[in-house]
């Protein structure tokens, strides 16, 4: 399995973060241009037993992909486990903590890429790259969207 985290100081106190976060069009927002994603079919907000259902774009290539929530603890956390998908396993925690007037968020991601340590060694490195950029765009609009607000 392999692992990966990235985390930003956002200037905005936790409830403008997460709040935010549990907005319907999150998904939109965050997505990064060059990734195109669908959404399906959304059930429910961060709390246990949300779904989303969306389909990832690679030229004529259409992957579904479904990811379900399995933990929630109101301000502070949420976790969504991908149920179908391209990947074995796919566990992604959004983590809030404050840190003053401001609030740090993290994701934390746990994954294994085809349950063949080979293959997790060999692409890691690629799949671990994707995520730096992905994670930096959702970051950079989280702290553009949520900094903007008044304290």
């Amino acid at each position: 399995m392999l692992k990966f985290e990235y985390s930003s100081l956002i200037k905005a106190p936790l409830k403008t973060v997460w709040e935010f976060h549990e907005r319907e069009d999150i998904l939109d927002i965050l997505t990064p241009p060059w990734q195109p994603v669908k959404v399906v079919e959304r059930q429910g907000g961060l709390e246990i037993g949300a779904m989303t259902k969306f389909n990832l774009m690679f030229g004529f290539v259409t992957i579904p992909w479904c990811a379900r929530h399995v933990e929630y603890e109101k301000y502070h956390l949420f976790t969504d486990q991908q149920t179908e998908g391209p990947l074995k396993l796919w566990i992604h925690r959004h983590q809030f903590q404050a840190e003053g007037d401001y609030t740090r968020l993290t994701d934390n991601i746990q994954y294994d890429i085809t349950g063949e340590p080979l293959i997790n060694y060999l692409m890691g490195w690629w799949v671990e790259e994707r995520l730096k950029d992905m994670f930096a765009y959702r970051h950079r609009i989280t702290k553009e969207n949520c900094e903007s607000q008044p304290l």
